[in-house]
């Protein structure tokens, strides 16, 4: 083998050594001035009086090695000297300055750019603790963000968001602060990375968090999240404690999947398709029922709180329903953990028993220690009956999975004799419903084939004719395109909506979120569905986890769920009465009433459509036949 040359392993020493970086080329660069410096006041010492400035002494070393050194560093320096021998000698010496000068510029140039680059891809390490992780990076995220914003704005500290997805940390940051202009006392904190990568996720202290947010991303999003949860979960470098996880999942069966991975840890799943389908079937036919939800869910208003509350020890849940002035029971928390959502009134508080309440805040829970409750008892309508439900006509446009589900759950709540007809292009639908769906009791169903953006076929449908119509965006199809379908259809219906006097209630489906907000609209009846209340959620659960409880119950058709009924009902109209006359109103019928909704406020988006949830319940309102009242009940 051939011995490389000296001039061949001097420049492969020199490759590594510029290999190193900017410490090193300075380092480098600083011997230079020293050999340079050190030759020119040897030069200077050795010359003795020639090289002398003309008339001075000869100078020592250390005095030639300053002067040399300030005209390295300044070449304006050297405009005193004389003797040309000296002036010769410091020229060379500023020459040599210059460049090593200009050279310490460019690498420190240089190095500069390359640490703002290094930043700029979002590698360095997070060291927070107590903050709330995000992993991924989708639509959701600025709910979710914004959510976390007004829940921590009561944190005297402050707190932090940290954010891993695979993008660019730069356009992520300028994302987020475009959408949302007011952090408050949040800070948000992007990085770089796969959310499924054990080494991309040490970077964001995944182990020093208080909750993880997984959100589904990509072509296969179920995936995508098992395997973000394994990389948390199964991590070499995890720690004794259960991990708060909060996620979503869109296949039933990968469920059993997510429970595996929970037996040491908090995992939550939200089960997106099964809560979508529920609500558009419960929101078609309840106006104003979304924004109950939202009211809810968001942390910009009231939120549920728990509170163990010994002074209602022994007493029931009929008489805990009017001991709060500013809060509102929904139900018992057991001491085992067990949800009781609107009990039996004669159900008693049992030691370790908590309430979850609807409040301000959770210290805003408190007992008003009234000596006698303000009821208003000849206002209370109690031999007056319920009005009966009656038989409704529904309409479908479009179809997806959920569907199978809405018409389930939609059976479950109309009476009997209702119709539902089902317009779609999908093949061989009706097959796919009968083995999805089954045998229907209190509606009968009709399919037919058609083009739901054609306006012709819109109008022989006869729409002002149903009660409700629901929008289903076709999930076969690409998500842009199902939401331009979703879209045209839903502004063919808006303008026949507004030629007819004819109320009936719009609820459609958007895939993705930035296509709910072009699609909004200023009517509550008018409703788009899509991932958003899903985000809500989320951040709810992050912050407390025992609401998965609460929230599983609340959406479950099996038991107690969120009604708006007719005022009437309750108490009487065109009166004065306070909201205690109406909470006793519907306890007598074992319900319980969260609130009511003011129809002549139904158009106002600042007035939450009418809304009112946890009003006060001492103060008076005066409600006119149209109006309702909020209620969870078995039916």
């Amino acid at each position: 083998m051939k011995q490389p040359t000296f001039k061949q392993r001097f420049q492969y020493w020199f490759d590594n050594y510029m290999a190193r970086g900017t410490g090193a080329l300075i380092g480098g660069l600083a011997v230079v001035s020293v050999v340079i410096i050190s030759v020119a006041a040897l030069i200077v010492v050795i010359g003795g009086r020639i090289l002398s400035p003309e008339g001075a002494e000869p100078l020592s070393f250390l005095e030639a090695f300053w002067l040399s050194l300030m005209r390295t560093l300044d070449a304006g320096t050297m405009g005193g000297d004389a003797g040309w021998g000296f002036r010769l000698m410091m020229l060379l010496v500023t020459i040599g300055g210059i460049f090593i000068v200009s050279t310490l510029i460019g690498i420190l140039s240089n190095g500069l750019e390359d640490r703002l680059e290094e930043l700029r891809k979002g590698r360095s390490l997070v060291l927070e603790s107590d903050h709330t992780l995000i992993l991924g990076f989708t639509p959701q995220i600025f709910t979710v963000i914004s959510e976390l914003v007004a829940a921590n704005e009561s944190r005297k500290s402050g707190a932090v968001i940290v954010v891993l997805a695979d993008q660019d940390k730069v356009e992520m940051e300028d994302a987020i602060n475009e959408r949302i202009s007011d952090m408050k006392n949040t800070r948000v904190i992007c990085r770089s990375g796969s959310p499924m990568d054990m080494n991309d996720l040490e970077i964001v202290s995944p182990h020093a968090a208080r909750s993880i947010i997984i959100l589904s991303e990509g072509e296969d999003p179920d995936t995508h999240v098992i395997k973000s949860v394994l990389a948390i979960t199964n991590n070499p470098n995890r720690h004794d404690k259960a991990y708060h996880i909060v996620t979503q999942i869109r296949d039933p069966q990968n469920l059993d999947v997510i429970k595996l991975l929970s037996e040491k840890d908090t995992v939550q799943p939200i089960l997106t398709t099964d809560l979508i389908a529920r609500v558009v079937a419960q929101t078609s036919r309840q106006s104003g029922l979304s924004v109950v939800y939202t009211e809810l869910m968001n942390f910009g208003g009231d939120e549920i709180y728990f509170k163990q509350e010994p002074g209602l020890s022994g007493k029931t849940y009929g008489d805990a329903l009017l001991a709060y002035d500013t809060s509102t029971i929904m139900g018992i928390r057991r001491a085992d953990g067990a949800i009781l959502m609107n009990p039996a009134m004669d159900t008693r508080f049992e030691p370790g028993d908590a309430i979850f309440a609807i409040a301000e805040d959770d210290d805003k829970i408190q007992l008003s220690n009234l000596a006698r409750i303000p009821l208003e008892e000849s206002l209370i309508q109690r031999s007056g009956s319920a009005s009966k439900p009656k038989p409704e006509r529904g309409l479908i446009l479009g179809w997806n999975r959920s569907g199978s589900i809405i018409v389930r759950e939609l059976d479950n709540y109309v009476a009997k004799g209702s119709e539902l007809l089902i317009v779609s292009e999908v093949d061989d639908l009706e097959k796919q419903i009968q083995r999805e769906v089954g045998k229907l009791k209190n509606q009968k169903l009709k399919i037919m084939e058609g083009d739901i953006r054609d306006r012709t076929l819109l109008n022989e449908l006869g729409i002002t004719e149903y009660d409700h119509v629901i929008v289903l965006a076709y999930s076969h199809l690409d998500v842009q395109e199902a939401d331009a379908i979703t879209l045209v259809t839903l502004l063919h219906l808006r303008d026949i909506a507004e030629k007819d006097e004819t109320p009936f209630s719009i609820i459609s489906e958007m895939l993705d979120l930035r296509n709910r907000e072009l699609a909004e609209a200023a009517k509550v009846d008018d409703f788009i569905v899509s991932e958003h209340l899903i985000s809500l959620m989320l951040a709810q659960l992050s912050e407390n986890s025992e609401l998965m409880d609460v929230f599983t119950d609340l959406f479950d058709p099996e038991g107690s769920e969120v009604y708006l009924k007719p005022i009437g009902d309750y108490v009487k109209t065109g009166e004065p009465v306070n909201f205690y006359t109406a909470v006793e109103a519907a306890r007598s019928r074992g319900e319980t009433a969260i609130g009511y909704r003011l129809m002549s406020e139904s158009r106002e988006a600042e007035k939450s459509y009418g809304v009112r949830t946890n009003p006060k319940k001492s103060e008076k309102v005066t409600f006119s036949p149209e109006d309702k009242l909020i209620v969870i009940s078995e039916g």
